[in-house]
C-alpha cells in the first residue's frame, strides 16, 4: 500500500525510483509561445518595435543633425532638407562656413583618445587578470582580508582620492623633469594611462569571479605535467576566460574614451587633447555663450565623431560581451 500511495502522490513528469528526474520547464510569461494567438504576437511585436524607436531615436537625430545646416540642426526632422557637410573642406575666410577639422585638430585628439583608450585597456586588463588569478587559485593567509580591503577601495569616490594623486604626479613629473629631462607628469599624458598598470578593484573581482568557475582540476593537471604558474595562467586561465577579458577591455575602453575629468585636469597642451576634452573646447567657443555666432552643426558633427567608435566597438564584440556578461556569475 505505502508504495501505491507513493506512486499516486509522484508527480506525472517523475516515475518511481527515478534519481535524476527531468526538471520542469518554466516558459516566460513574457515572451509569446508558438500557440500564441496572432494578436499576443502583433502587440508584442508593436512594443518592440515603440521601445525600439525610443532607444534608437536619439542616435538617428544625432546623425541627422551632424549633416544639416546651421539653420535646420535644431529642428527635429528625421532627415537633413538640405544636407550639409560639416567636417572638413576648402579653408574659407570668415565668416564663410566653417568646417569641423579646420577649426580644431579634432583627427589628432581622436589619435589621442584611440591609443590611450586602448593602450590603458589593455595594461588594466592583463594587471586585474593577474591579480584575479591569484585570489581565485592561490591559498596564502589572509587571502579574505585582502581581498576585503581590495573591495573596500571601491567605495571611495573619485573625489576623495582626486587632489592627493593629483600632487603626487606633480612630485613626480618635478623629479623627473629635474632628473631626467623628461616629464612624465602633471602636463603630459602619462597620467592618463599609466595608472591601469596597477589594475582596478572592480575588474578584479569581475575577473576573479570567471576564474573560480574555472575547474580546479585543470590547474592540477598542468602541475604533475611540470607547468609553472606563469604558464598556467597564460595557457590555461586566459584562454578560457576569454569573456571576460573581453568585457573588461571594452568598459575600459569605454570608459578612457568618455573620460573628461581626467584629462581636464592633467592636460594642457591642446595636441595633446583627447576628444571629450576637445569637444568641451568646441562647445565653450562655439555655443551662444562663446561669444560668436552659434555653430552647433559643429558641436553635432564633434559628437557624432566621439560616439561613433564606441557604437561600432560594441558592434564588432558584441558577441563576446553578452556572454562575458551572462557567464560572470557563475561558480563550478
Amino acid at each position: 500500500m505505502s508504495g501505491v500511495g507513493q506512486q499516486e502522490n509522484t508527480p506525472p513528469f517523475l516515475e518511481v525510483g527515478a534519481t535524476n528526474p527531468m526538471p520542469q520547464v518554466v516558459r516566460s510569461r513574457w515572451r509569446p509561445q508558438p500557440n500564441a494567438s496572432w494578436i499576443t504576437r502583433i502587440v508584442f511585436v508593436l512594443v518592440l518595435a515603440f521601445l525600439s524607436f525610443l532607444f534608437l531615436y536619439p542616435f538617428e537625430w544625432l546623425f541627422a543633425a551632424a549633416f544639416k545646416t546651421r539653420q535646420d540642426v535644431l529642428d527635429n526632422s528625421f532627415l537633413p532638407h538640405q544636407w550639409s557637410w560639416n567636417f572638413t573642406g576648402p579653408n574659407l575666410p570668415q565668416p564663410a562656413k566653417q568646417y569641423l577639422f579646420n577649426v580644431f585638430p579634432v583627427a589628432h585628439w581622436m589619435w589621442n583618445s584611440l591609443w590611450i583608450s586602448f593602450l590603458g585597456a589593455a595594461l588594466v586588463t592583463i594587471s586585474s587578470a593577474m591579480v584575479a588569478f591569484a585570489f581565485a587559485y592561490f591559498r596564502f593567509p589572509l587571502r579574505g582580508v585582502l581581498f576585503a580591503i581590495l573591495l573596500g577601495t571601491m567605495m571611495l569616490p573619485g573625489e576623495v582620492t582626486m587632489i592627493p594623486v593629483y600632487l603626487l604626479w606633480n612630485h613626480v613629473g618635478n623629479w623627473t623633469q629635474a632628473n631626467l629631462h623628461y616629464r612624465i607628469g602633471t602636463g603630459t599624458q602619462w597620467p592618463l594611462f599609466l595608472p591601469n598598470l596597477f589594475g582596478s578593484a572592480f575588474y578584479i573581482f569581475l575577473q576573479r569571479q570567471f576564474f573560480l568557475g574555472i575547474p580546479r582540476d585543470y590547474f592540477e593537471a598542468a602541475r604533475i605535467d611540470g607547468d609553472g604558474y606563469w604558464s598556467m595562467f597564460w595557457r590555461i586561465a586566459l584562454p578560457l576566460a576569454k569573456p571576460a577579458l573581453i568585457v573588461t577591455f571594452i568598459f575600459e575602453v569605454q570608459a578612457k574614451w568618455f573620460d573628461l575629468i581626467t584629462p581636464l585636469i592633467y592636460l594642457r597642451d591642446i595636441s595633446t587633447f583627447t576628444v571629450p576634452l576637445g569637444l568641451k573646447l568646441l562647445v565653450d567657443k562655439f555655443n551662444l555663450a562663446g561669444g560668436s555666432i552659434p555653430q552647433y552643426q559643429l558641436i553635432v558633427a564633434g559628437t557624432l565623431l566621439l560616439v561613433l567608435p564606441m557604437i561600432l566597438l560594441f558592434a564588432i564584440f558584441q558577441r563576446y560581451f553578452i556572454q562575458g556578461i551572462s557567464t560572470q556569475g557563475r561558480k563550478g
